[in-house]
């Protein structure tokens, strides 16, 4: 959201009787013991569905949900626990064959291992996605047949971020004057702190803000675009004219139209590519990116701007 310089700142249960714990984000990391499709699946749901969601709480948290709590009502749930729900039942779809395979399990050892699996490949994915951006942001900086200025080094990142003119500019925040020398200071020495709700201007298209209409060319920059096709098509359709979903990660997994998920997923690794931050870490309160993430999609899912939203879904998959 755009910011003023003032503020910058089945009927069992899940065996083991565990305790439910939030699912939207994300748990401690452990390694997955061995290889298996759902890895994949694991991929495309951090994708589409929800990238920094804690897989094994959502699970079991779906498994209380439809079994030991199934028949109480929808207002017994707080709006937290029914937005868990909804993505655990957006993941049984995803899947082929996973609610069977939860619902046959045994033991709170094989929901485990299918929950690793499946965080496994989210995690893959993101680092995947992360490394390659990495670089590849830089080219799309650099303006043609003439040199970014100052350079920046496509594999090391301190001098990005707000150290940048550049990507400075871009993650400056809407509503903020990045030209003000005294704002520009400040953010680069960190005395003005960006909160993860309050959203740069390069996620507005042409990167101007109107804020008389907050919606105008919102998230439909040049930039969001070509990361999005970087991850989803392929780094080589990136400055081709196509549909978004054409081919690469996107036809592997059927997917067939963009998704606000996915929208706020490839916002949050651009932001993270233009960043000074070397590693993508769900503590780091200095980029904020849980709360980014999720404040892009909150809006997305938001009942009230539903028009807003329903006329942004069908310019994305236009």
């Amino acid at each position: 959201m755009p910011a003023n310089s003032e503020n910058i700142n089945p009927n069992n249960s899940l065996p083991g009787g565990a305790e439910s714990v939030s699912a939207l984000e994300l748990g401690p990391r452990r390694k997955a013991r061995s290889t298996d499709p759902l890895v994949s699946s694991g991929r495309h749901f951090g994708r589409t569905i929800h990238a920094l969601c804690n897989l094994h709480a959502l699970i079991s948290n779906g498994i209380i949900r439809t079994g030991e709590r199934a028949d109480e009502p929808d207002e017994a749930f707080t709006p937290q626990e029914r937005r868990e729900h909804k993505v655990y039942l957006k993941l049984l779809k995803s899947v082929p064959g996973l609610e069977e395979r939860l619902v046959n399990s045994d033991s709170a050892e094989e929901v485990y291992a299918i929950s690793s699996m499946l965080q496994k490949g989210a995690s893959s994915a993101r680092s995947d996605d992360t490394k390659s951006l990495k670089s590849a942001i830089i080219d799309w900086l650099t303006p043609p047949g003439e040199p970014l200025i100052p350079p920046i080094a496509r594999n090391v990142k301190i001098n990005r971020g707000f150290n940048h003119e550049v990507t400075g500019a871009l993650l400056c925040p809407a509503g903020v004057d990045w030209s003000n020398p005294e704002i520009k200071s400040k953010l680069r020495t960190g005395e003005f702190s960006i909160a993860g709700d309050q959203w740069p201007i390069f996620l507005y298209r042409s990167y101007q803000y109107d804020e008389n209409d907050p919606w105008e060319g919102l998230l439909q920059s040049q930039i969001l675009i070509k990361t999005f096709k970087h991850i989803f098509t392929s780094p080589s359709s990136v400055e081709r004219e196509s549909k978004a979903t054409k081919s690469g990660n996107a036809r592997i997994h059927g997917m067939t139209s963009v998704t606000r998920a996915s929208i706020a997923y490839a916002a949050t690794q651009a932001r993270f590519a233009l960043s000074s931050s070397s590693v993508f870490n769900r503590n780091d309160k200095t980029t904020d990116h849980e709360r980014f993430y999720n404040s892009i999609l909150e809006l997305l899912e938001d009942p009230e701007e539903i028009s807003e939203v329903g006329n942004l879904m069908i310019w994305w998959n236009r």
